[in-house]
């Protein structure tokens, strides 16, 4: 899965907008012009001060069943699930079961470096500056990545005998950092990773239909991911894409309307307080050893940024056919999410929908 910043109007709309005519005649005219309503697509939520003023699904679930997407829909959310596991670690953090200073050899004994993991800090593992290195041989491997879980992902990683860089000098997007914490909370909590997500985060926040990926996972009730191929849909999720399994990384399922509670949920500190909240969202910059052209940006797995002239926190998501766009805009109140479950081009997307939200 990666993420670098880097929808098909169905025949009846399947949700109706419940904004102004302005916002809604606006939004229409950019989506109409990506969507078509036989096709893969997908489902998109606009929140402004609290209130949806925007929520319609575009095109097909399933290119067998031809079922119409709606904001219930279930996508796979990609790397926006790294936030799930984030905000798992800062639970336990806060109920001092293990520190953001913890080293990861305190985790993995098995290490086989054990002075390299001794460097490699959890709150390294957050931030994706742990230097660690992908040495996992998926090209060459890849039929036994199509099933492979988070431990099978991250136990290459652990017979790394070098890093990239020394933790905490620079950024560089890191899967199998949160492969091995989602393994940490189980170790800690005493659970599977995915329950504890379910019971401390999904459950307060409301979230009744939103899964984990836990072996072959989806096989019913989710909307499938796709490639187009120049002439036809291409099934791209588990089963088809290699690490899709490995869920710390990229293993949630929810809707447009259930992330919407996840975000009020966050802002009202259902499942953490607000001084844990406020450092998520943060940028978290320790490091006296920084040495990447560019200055931290990011806190605790989110990314504080910008976009429209607007200050910005966010992930974006992106595994097999699913893409993925969550955005927050806290002075302007803006809350943006789309999932799709074919490619299409979310950086242009956000430019336009936010435009259209901030001149109201």
């Amino acid at each position: 899965m990666k993420i670098f910043f880097l929808f098909v109007v169905t025949i009846l709309f399947t949700n109706c907008n419940t904004g102004s005519s302005s916002y809604s005649s606006d939004l229409d005219k950019i989506f109409d012009s990506v969507f078509k309503a036989t096709e893969p697509g997908g489902a998109i939520l606009i929140a402004k001060e609290g209130k949806i003023i925007y929520e319609k699904g575009f095109g097909i679930e399933d290119i067998n069943t031809k079922k119409a997407i709606t904001t219930n829909t279930l996508f796979n959310v990609g790397s926006i699930s790294k936030t799930f596991v984030a905000f798992g670690i800062l639970q336990l953090v806060k109920e001092k079961k293990l520190y953001l200073q913890d080293n990861i050899y305190k985790f993995f004994p098995d290490f086989k470096d054990s002075l390299l993991a001794k460097k490699i800090k959890i709150y390294h593992l957050l931030t994706h500056t742990s230097g660690l290195p992908d040495i996992r041989n998926v090209e060459g491997d890849s039929v036994f990545f199509l099933t492979a879980k988070d431990e099978e992902n991250w136990a290459p990683i652990k017979k790394a005998d070098s890093l990239e860089f020394e933790p905490g000098e620079r950024f560089n997007y890191s899967n199998p950092a949160f492969n091995a914490l989602a393994l940490i909370i189980e170790k800690v909590s005493g659970m599977k990773w995915q329950d504890y997500i379910q019971k401390n985060i999904m459950v307060p926040s409301g979230m009744q239909t939103s899964t984990i990926t836990d072996g072959p996972h989806p096989e019913s009730g989710v909307s499938h991911g796709y490639i187009f191929d120049g002439k036809n849909y291409l099934e791209k999720d588990y089963g088809e894409e290699p690490t899709f399994a490995a869920s710390g990384n990229g293993g949630v399922w929810s809707s447009v309307n259930e992330l919407w509670k996840y975000e009020q949920a966050i802002q009202k500190n259902v499942f953490l307080d607000s001084d844990w909240t406020k450092s998520s969202r943060t940028i978290f910059n320790p490091f006296d050893n920084w040495k990447d052209s560019i200055p931290p940006f990011i806190g605790f797995c989110w990314f504080i940024t910008r976009s429209n002239n607007e200050n910005m926190i966010g992930h974006t998501g992106s595994q097999g056919g699913f893409r993925a766009d969550y955005v927050w805009l806290p002075e302007k109140k803006i809350f943006y999410v789309i999932l799709c479950n074919t490619p299409k081009p979310l950086g242009a997307l956000r430019s336009k929908v936010l435009s259209v939200a901030l001149k109201e």
